[in-house]
C-alpha cells in the first residue's frame, strides 16, 4: 500500500486523538443514552476521522472499503468472510472458558451490563429489529471501519521502522477495541473482545486490508448472539 501518509509523530497523535474523541463523546452521552453511547460515539469518531482523512486526501476505500477487484477476488469474499466467522466464535469460545476455568468470570452468568442493555430484548421484535439495524451499521461496519482499518493503519505508520510493527499496531487495535466493550462487559469483555480483536486484525493483515470478509463476519456473528438473546435460546 502507497503511503502518502503524515510523519510518525502525526501517527502516533491520530492513534492518540481516535480514541480520545470515541472514549471521551461517550462518557458524556452515558448519562443521557447508555445503552447507545457506544454507538453514537462511534458514529462521532467516524465522522471525524472521514472529515480529517478527506482534508489528508485519503479514503475509506484506501484503507480496505473498497470493491473486490477481479472475480477470483470475489470468489474468495466467501470463504474468507467463513473463516472470519470461524475465528470469531473460536476465538471467543476458548478465551471465555479459559478464563471460568482460572475463576476470573463465570460463564452460566451473563455480565450485568449486559443484561441491562439487551434484557428487554427478549420476544420483542421491534426491539430486536433495532438491535439488529445496528448490529449491521455500528458494529459491523463501523467498528471493522474504526477499530481494523483505521486505528491499525495509523498505529502501522506510528510504529513504522520497528521490528514487527504490523503485529504490535494488531495488538494496540486490539486493546482499544477490547476497552470499547469494558463499559458493559467487564474485565470478561475486554479480555476475551481483545483477543477476537487481535483475530481479526491478523486477518485483517493476511486479506491484504480487505474489509468486507471481516465486515459480513462481524455482522453475522453479532446477529447470531441477538437472535439468541431474541429467541432465549441457551446455545
Amino acid at each position: 500500500m502507497t503511503d502518502t501518509s503524515p510523519s510518525r509523530t502525526r501517527a502516533a497523535l491520530e492513534l492518540l486523538a481516535a480514541p480520545v474523541i470515541a472514549f471521551g463523546s461517550k462518557a458524556m452521552l452515558d448519562p443521557f443514552i447508555w445503552k447507545f453511547s457506544g454507538p453514537v460515539s462511534l458514529l462521532i469518531v467516524l465522522t471525524v476521522a472521514t472529515l480529517y482523512m478527506r482534508h489528508r486526501g485519503e479514503s475509506w476505500a484506501q484503507l480496505g472499503l473498497r470493491s473486490p477487484g477481479g472475480w477470483k477476488s470475489k470468489l474468495l469474499v466467501l470463504p474468507q468472510t467463513l473463516l472470519a466467522v470461524v475465528a470469531i466464535i473460536a476465538t471467543g469460545g476458548l478465551i471465555a472458558t479459559l478464563g471460568d476455568a482460572l475463576g476470573f468470570w463465570d460463564t452460566s452468568v451473563l455480565p450485568a451490563g449486559v443484561e441491562a442493555r439487551w434484557g428487554n430484548i427478549k420476544g420483542n421484535l421491534p426491539v430486536y429489529l433495532m438491535w439488529m439495524a445496528i448490529v449491521w451499521t455500528s458494529a459491523a461496519f463501523g467498528e471493522e471501519m474504526f477499530f481494523r482499518a483505521f486505528l491499525i493503519t495509523r498505529a502501522e505508520r506510528a510504529f513504522s521502522g520497528i521490528p514487527f510493527a504490523p503485529v504490535l499496531a494488531v495488538l494496540v487495535a486490539a486493546l482499544i477495541f477490547g476497552t470499547g466493550h469494558f463499559y458493559y462487559q467487564g474485565l470478561r469483555g475486554l479480555i476475551v473482545t481483545g483477543m477476537i480483536g487481535v483475530a481479526l486484525g491478523l486477518l485483517y493483515l493476511g486479506y491484504k486490508r480487505t474489509l468486507w470478509p471481516l465486515i459480513l463476519a462481524h455482522g453475522l456473528v453479532d446477529s447470531l448472539a441477538m437472535t439468541g438473546l431474541y429467541l432465549d435460546a441457551d446455545w
